[in-house]
């Protein structure tokens, strides 16, 4: 049975589960029974894990509809994230919109570097996020750190306001403030965490990437140059004025760009101070200090 034949009448959860996981299959979509896993929890109402209870239910023909034009748009290769409209990330859901990154599990990388890096929680430390898309890795930190504040920049008016939102759904409203702008540029103060995830794909390789990621993910935030090195370039002759005596900055990379990465930032000014790498081995996180605190040690 095709997922375009389904009728009206009810089906089991068992059968729709199926006849989705043979669809997504088909269409070639990477992880097909955990994606109609969520897609029909997200129709229930349930966390995942309890559509086994569930199977001996069935859905209405209202919620079948629901759930066959969700399961269609994901045979279109339409991330799970797009079409519920977040995105876990850390211990907070965020909302998505066309002019934000779906932000990715090993962005977590980023945040915990800096976690580590962090001493004392209690100190109200200055966060700020260049490039801030639903604002996740700044609302993340401003989780874990109860007396700090934070700024996060982006160009895309669309991805400040959803950031906004999400701040306020996170309860941080108070403490983070989002603002349209590029890169560093007409900041001022100091700032003693400064994080980024900037585009770092080069343009040649944006069409061997999956259609989740070329169809989806706003162009801006993918693309870096024709090496994909030019947002750090963007990004570095702020770094000096910006972080304070004391502070931090980490940046995601992309795979091997760790060498240039640091060339590019230590011809402005800071000095590598440690690199970490995400879940799959690949060094994913940069973090800099500024020269003349590594000279002291």
């Amino acid at each position: 049975m095709s997922i375009w034949n389904w009728n009206d009448h009810a089906i089991s959860l068992s059968t729709l589960l199926a006849e989705a996981t043979v669809s997504l299959t088909v269409a070639g979509v990477e992880n097909p029974r955990l994606d109609a896993r969520l897609l029909l929890a997200h129709v229930l109402q349930v966390h995942p894990n309890r559509i086994g209870l569930c199977n001996r239910f069935s859905l209405c023909a209202n919620h079948q509809a629901d759930f066959i034009s969700m399961v269609v748009r994901r045979i279109r290769r339409e991330p799970v994230s797009r079409i519920l409209g977040w995105r876990g990330f850390w211990t907070l859901d965020f909302l998505l919109n066309a002019e934000t990154f779906d932000p990715r599990p090993e962005t977590e990388t980023v945040v915990e570097a800096l976690l580590e890096h962090v001493v004392n929680r209690d100190i109200p430390y200055s966060l700020l996020d260049l490039g801030s898309g639903s604002g996740n890795m700044l609302l993340a930190l401003l989780s874990e750190l109860k007396n700090a504040k934070g700024v996060g920049v982006d160009i895309a008016a669309g991805a400040v306001a959803m950031a906004r939102m999400n701040a306020a759904l996170a309860g941080l409203a108070t403490r983070a403030l989002f603002r349209v702008g590029n890169w560093g540029e007409g900041l001022g103060g100091v700032f003693d965490v400064i994080m980024a995830n900037p585009p770092y794909i080069a343009e040649s390789d944006i069409c061997g990437l999956s259609p989740e990621v070329v169809h989806f993910d706003p162009r801006r935030a993918l693309v870096g140059g024709s090496d994909g090195l030019a947002a750090y370039r963007a990004i570095a002759p702020s770094l000096g004025r910006l972080l304070s005596p004391r502070g931090v900055v980490a940046l995601e990379i992309g795979q091997g760009q760790a060498q240039a990465v640091k060339e590019i930032m230590t011809a402005n000014g800071l000095a590598l101070h440690d690199c970490r790498s995400d879940l799959s081995g690949i060094t994913r996180c940069v973090l800099f200090c500024r020269a003349d605190r590594r000279n002291e040690t």
